[in-house]
């Protein structure tokens, strides 16, 4: 009697094929559920910039431009107007204090002078006159008063010897009365006369000082008249090189009107123009360097312009120790200004990522070497060399600090050697 045989439900061969497809349901799962999901992107390491995150010395400096200028330039400005007719220097010619580089003419000056002249003249010719009748006015008052002085002398003595006899009875008393008011009416004269005298004596000299004042005036105005008339020779006020001359023969120059410029060469100084963002932080005193012919130099703030134009204010700087041999005026200068004191900061290298992140993440490499994932960091100061860190990484770490323009939005790169 034949036996039936029962077929497996778990042979080795199902059993095989679903572990399998429980394994690939797994790995589903875990891929679904805890994988790396974020987007990457292959990148050759030869094409980056790898920088190395530090902890050490920190500087902030910015970097400016600056231009080579006379350390002084005295603009010429001319004080009276006129045509000129002669003309002594030309544009680029050296002067010294006091050489005349053009003469000018003025003809209403001229009248000016020869009527203020005039004005004086006549004027101390009216202080002698009046000093003149003064000194005949005195001599008279004091004639008179000397005449005076000696009749009140005899009316006195006349008076006191009637006075004796009257008292002896030998003289009527009319007589006595009467000598006693001559000798009275003689003293009230004198004093009237001594009066008179002071009173003119006060007026002639208020007179005299009035006239002495008007004259001295009259000689100030023909002064000025005259260094008016002087100063249509324009002279050099400043020894040093004349770089601009606006003047021709013939050419009629108003009052004020500027003719040109003269240059101080015995030094120079650099002009630059930095940006608003900085005025609050750039004072007189800060230093900046810069690199000429293999050489560092240094320069220092002496003024700070407060006008701001077109977003930038301006600077003077003045060479600090040696002035560099062979440099120009009129030529560009590349300066690293300080802006504060040398302290310790984590650093991190500048580089071509600051203009796609705004120095607000970085893609930091993985101890492994293998892949590098976007960091939000934070970035202070900085200078022309780095960035001062101020959150998100550590001395010891590896950056990418070159450009992220092909990258895209990845949040990982992949480093392939």
């Amino acid at each position: 009697m034949d036996k039936k045989i029962e077929k497996k439900k778990w042979t080795p061969k199902r059993i095989l094929t679903f572990g399998g497809a429980g394994l690939l349901f797994i790995f589903i799962i875990y891929l679904l559920i805890f994988a790396d999901k974020s987007s990457r992107l292959n990148v050759e390491t030869e094409r980056l910039t790898v920088s190395e995150v530090k902890h050490g010395p920190f500087q902030e400096f910015i970097p400016i431009t600056g231009t080579v200028q006379p350390i002084e330039t005295f603009f010429l400005d001319v004080s009276e107007g006129g045509r000129v007719v002669e003309k002594y220097v030309e544009e680029g010619a050296f002067v010294n204090v006091g050489d005349p580089m053009i003469r000018m003419d003025n003809a209403q000056l001229t009248l000016d002078v020869i009527y203020n002249q005039a004005n004086v003249f006549s004027q101390i010719n009216n202080l002698r006159s009046t000093r003149l009748s003064m000194e005949q006015s005195r001599l008279n008052l004091q004639s008179q008063l000397l005449d005076v002085e000696y009749d009140l002398l005899d009316k006195r003595r006349i008076y006191e010897n009637n006075k004796i006899l009257f008292e002896k009875n030998l003289i009527s008393k009319i007589e006595f009365d009467r000598s006693k008011e001559l000798y009275e009416y003689t003293s009230q004269k004198r004093k009237l006369t001594f009066e008179t005298y002071m009173q003119d004596s006060l007026f002639r000299s208020q007179q005299i000082a009035q006239l002495e004042q008007s004259v001295e005036t009259l000689q100030s105005n023909l002064t000025v008249t005259k260094t008016q008339l002087e100063n249509l020779t324009v002279r050099a006020p400043i020894k040093g090189q004349l770089t601009a001359l606006n003047a021709e023969i013939g050419q009629s120059i108003a009052r004020g009107e500027n003719l040109g410029r003269i240059d101080v060469i015995d030094s120079n100084k650099v002009r630059a123009s930095i940006d608003e963002h900085y005025i609050a932080r750039v004072l007189p005193g800060q230093m900046g360097e810069f690199t000429f012919a293999g050489n560092d130099y240094k320069l220092i703030i002496k003024t700070v312009f407060p006008q701001v134009t077109n977003g930038r204010f301006e600077v003077d700087m003045h060479f600090v120790g040696e002035i560099p041999n062979g440099i120009r005026r009129g030529q560009t200068l590349h300066i690293k200004l300080e802006l504060g004191e040398l302290g310790e900061a984590i650093t991190v290298d500048r580089g071509g990522f600051y203009q796609t992140t705004g120095g607000q993440w970085i893609f930091v490499i993985d101890e492994s070497g293998d892949f590098a994932v976007k960091r939000n960091i934070k970035l202070g100061r900085q200078n022309t060399n780095a960035f001062e860190v101020i959150e998100g990484l550590k001395a010891g770490e590896k950056v990418i600090t070159s450009s992220y323009d092909t990258f895209g939005d990845v949040e990982k790169l992949v480093l392939k050697n």
